[in-house]
């Protein structure tokens, strides 16, 4: 069977960012902890799926994707400054949460989720990036493909069916605390 619209895939592979000497691995799955994904529901990048299409059981791949096939040029605009009172409860900051490096959880003023990572906390305001984090890097794929099978009924309703938890990484949204996640006024749970 080969790798088509709804079928069930599993691969292995090598994920390294840069080119040339200056490759770093930055992502590995194996054959015990596989990348498995439904072909052609628009859950992987369109570029990845299509070096993969066609390949069968067993078939090994090599491919690179350039930063507009996958995540963008890094962009500065993209790097902001939030004022600080967005990010407090109560009038103090939720130190648990915004602190340097972390990944948090947010909407824009459309009502689009998106993820930013924090790069300073300052006095009066909070510096987030939201940028993809691999935004301007070249990707390497190399690896195997281990299943292709035609998908459940059920695995294709699941990709409809609402995530659990809140949306943030959090599965505590039926608890009667305020903020159980952590994840601010950003958390689905709200």
């Amino acid at each position: 069977m080969k790798i088509s619209t709804n079928k069930f895939v599993a691969l292995s592979y090598d994920l390294n960012v840069g080119e040339g000497e200056d490759r770093e691995l930055m992502e590995r799955a194996t054959a015990e902890t596989p990348l498995e994904f439904i072909y052609g529901t628009n859950s992987m990048l369109e570029a990845f799926e299509q070096n993969i299409d066609g390949l069968a059981e067993g078939d090994s791949f090599d491919f690179a994707l350039t930063p507009e096939q996958a995540y963008g040029e890094y962009d500065d605009e993209h790097v902001v400054d939030l004022p600080r009172n967005i990010f407090e409860q109560d009038g103090k900051l939720n130190e648990e949460v915004i602190f340097e490096g972390n990944i948090v959880p947010m909407m824009d003023t459309n009502g689009n989720r998106l993820n930013g990572s924090v790069v300073a906390v300052k006095d009066d305001v909070v510096t987030m990036d939201f940028n993809h984090p691999l935004a301007g890097e070249t990707l390497n794929f190399s690896g195997k493909v281990l299943t292709v099978r035609e998908s459940t009924p059920e695995e294709i309703a699941a990709l409809f069916a609402p995530q659990g938890g809140c949306g943030c990484g959090c599965d505590d949204c039926g608890s009667d605390e305020e903020d159980a996640c952590g994840c601010g006024s950003g958390c689905g749970c709200h």
